[in-house]
């Protein structure tokens, strides 16, 4: 009965330190100076008593706790004092439970001792189940002792594994290595460095996850696009840093604007393959064509290659339009030149109208047939034919400046003998002079605008020569200057330009490039020529006419260049009579006839100066004097003075 008790008494103890055995023990100081009272000296003697009794106090980093432990034989009773004091000291909840399980044990040790008493067991045998009791006692603490070491030891190995995963996941995490405080507990650290370990494994999952499903988009874009997955880590297992996540972010960010682009390009090169193959009214033909018109769009690889075959694909539609447009272009050109050569008339090419636009195989097929046709009755007609195109040929000749030989040169211009054969070369002939004169457009409307301000400036220049011009009211000759003056600039300008193209044509031709049988350079020198000879000429026709006005002035007298005023009827006034300066008459006359090159000569053959001819026309030799004022008249006076001679003047 006894050992069930003392089974029971521990297995209470065991479990009451299980449930506190991970809490940290902290304690609180009971000192000779507590503030308390006591009542009575017995109460004092039973604490000195408590204290210096063997077993029963433990002293430990000056903390105090206490055990109680009585005898009957001792005759001690201090359960109630043990209770007062509890309440009394101010102990940490550990201590309390501490001092609690001493106390019971206490307790169950007197009530076996009176147990023992009661049944009259010796003292022997009492000591021997005292010791069974001991025994007990100590086996169970041991055994808490073995347990609390093993929690110390599995929280020491809980931290060697935490710090080496640690160690780990900072490497895979490449991320910098955690300080651990240094004045942490064993169980702070171990829950610290627990902590940390869930917190990396969590962000090792989470990296793995985002990469997971960025690897899964970038799948999908790569199958689209068919290009390479990109390799965010150099090892498909390892855990991506923060910046390689980043960088493969970014690049699905590029990669998706790759993908919308190629989307765009795609569809609206598709919509004009499939109006180029309406308008030539095709339909595919390879397996890639109907994989692009016919196949769902979101089918479609968006690779580099199927969008180049798909320019490609573009590029040989538009070229077959093109050919297309220009054979119909060239069929409406040459059934246009039929109609004019052959005079069809204006109903019949209404009738034909609708064919004259489009370039579809039905408005093909129109325009060879009524080509074939008007080519029919080309042959029928072939001298009407054959004049029209002289006509034509005589036009084109004209534009590229033929002179007569390289027109006489074509000898089937000047055959009379109308017959198939004449007719094609006649064809062949204006086709090459059409050829001929759009290779060298540019040049040719050179010349022409050359020629047509050339012809605009000796226009001005002949004004520019006409005396009459200035009798002209309305700023026309300031005009006329300012405009010869911006032909002459722009004949230089445009003369230096053809200079260099001429030079271009001679060399491609390795022939001189003739204007009016001349070659051109040439040409315009010659007009330069004769412009400046007929200058000249003009110039020395008005001095001729100038010598000659003189000459008649020295035999007959001048005559007035302005008509006379009106004079009153009497008298014809003296003094106003115009003198004959004769000095002044001889000496104008001398410097136009040396202006000429005409030597001022007379009899003898010598030359002789103004002053000297004046003498020797002078009976004495000397210089002819003035004649004098006659005298003036009593009618002279009178007219002057009168009323009415006054009011005119």
């Amino acid at each position: 009965m006894a050992t069930s008790m003392i089974q029971t008494f521990f297995f209470s103890i065991t479990v009451g330190w299980h449930s506190v055995r991970r809490d940290c023990i902290e304690s609180s100081c009971l000192t000779e100076g507590s503030p308390f009272q006591l009542e009575d000296s017995l109460t004092m003697a039973s604490i000195k008593l408590l204290l210096s009794m063997e077993g029963m106090a433990v002293c430990r980093e000056g903390f105090i706790g206490a055990s109680l432990y009585s005898s009957r034989k001792r005759g001690v009773r201090l359960e109630g004092l043990w209770g007062s004091l509890l309440t009394l000291l101010p102990l940490p909840c550990s201590e309390i439970l501490a001092d609690d399980s001493v106390a019971c044990l206490s307790q169950a040790l007197r009530h076996l001792h009176d147990i023992w008493e009661e049944i009259g067991i010796p003292e022997e045998q009492r000591l021997e189940r005292t010791q069974v009791v001991r025994k007990h006692v100590k086996g169970l603490l041991e055994m808490m002792v073995a347990e609390e070491e093993s929690l110390k030891k599995r929280l020491l190995q809980s931290i060697n594994v935490c710090r080496k995963k640690q160690a780990e996941l900072c490497k895979e995490l490449q991320l910098a290595p955690f300080e651990e405080d240094e004045e942490a507990t064993i169980l702070q650290l171990e829950k610290d460095l627990r902590t940390r370990v869930e917190v990396m494994i969590k962000q090792k999952r989470e990296r793995l996850q985002e990469m997971k499903a960025l690897q899964e988009q970038d799948q999908d874009l790569c199958d689209l696009l068919c290009t390479q997955p990109f390799a965010a880590t150099q090892e498909p297992e390892a855990v991506p840093s923060l910046a390689q996540l980043d960088a493969f972010r970014r690049h699905l960010t590029a990669l998706t604007a790759e993908k919308e682009r190629r989307w765009a390009e795609f569809l609206d090169t598709k919509q004009q393959i499939l109006l180029r193959m309406e308008e030539l009214e095709q339909s595919p033909e390879t397996t890639f064509e109907r994989d692009v018109v016919c196949e769902d769009e979101d089918a479609f690889c968006l690779s580099t290659q199927n969008i180049a075959n798909l320019k490609e694909l573009l590029q040989q539609l538009e070229l077959k339009r093109s050919q297309k447009e220009a054979l119909c272009e060239d069929l409406r050109s040459r059934v246009v030149v039929l109609w004019n050569r052959l005079q069809v008339p204006a109903e019949e090419r209404e009738a034909f109208s609708p064919y004259m636009v489009g370039f579809g195989s039905k408005i093909m097929n129109a325009l060879q047939q009524e080509e074939d046709r008007l080519e029919q009755l080309k042959r029928d007609n072939i001298q009407n034919v054959v004049e029209a195109i002289r006509t034509e040929l005589v036009g084109y000749w004209d534009k590229c400046f033929f002179s007569e030989q390289q027109r006489r040169s074509f000898a089937p211009y000047f055959q009379d003998d109308f017959t198939e054969e004449l007719l094609q070369q006649h064809d062949a002939e204006i086709l090459r002079m059409k050829q001929y004169y759009e290779t060298h457009q540019e040049l040719f409307e050179g010349v022409r605008k050359w020629e047509d301000s050339w012809r605009h400036f000796q226009e001005l220049e002949r004004k520019a020569s006409d005396p009459s011009r200035f009798t002209n009211r309305g700023g026309n000759l300031l005009k006329e200057e300012k405009l010869r003056v911006k032909l002459q600039k722009t004949l230089s300008k445009l003369e230096a330009e053809l200079q260099d193209r001429v030079e271009r044509w001679e060399q491609e031709h390795r022939e001189p490039f003739l204007v009016q049988e001349q070659p051109f350079l040439q040409y315009v020198a010659e007009q330069w020529r004769l412009h400046h000879l007929e200058k000249e000429r003009e110039r020395q026709e008005r001095q001729l006419k100038k010598s000659r006005e003189i000459e008649e002035e020295m035999k007959y007298g001048s005559s007035p260049r302005t008509p006379n005023k009106r004079r009153a009827l009497g008298f014809t006034l003296p003094g106003k009579v115009r003198k004959l300066n004769i000095t002044a008459f001889h000496a104008q006359q001398h410097h136009a006839l040396k202006l000429q090159g005409i030597p001022l000569q007379f009899s003898g053959g010598r030359h002789i100066s103004a002053s000297t001819f004046r003498k020797e026309s002078s009976p004495s030799g000397r210089p002819s004097p003035r004649p004098a004022r006659p005298p003036a008249t009593d009618a002279w006076r009178t007219r002057r003075t009168s009323p009415s001679s006054t009011g005119r003047r």
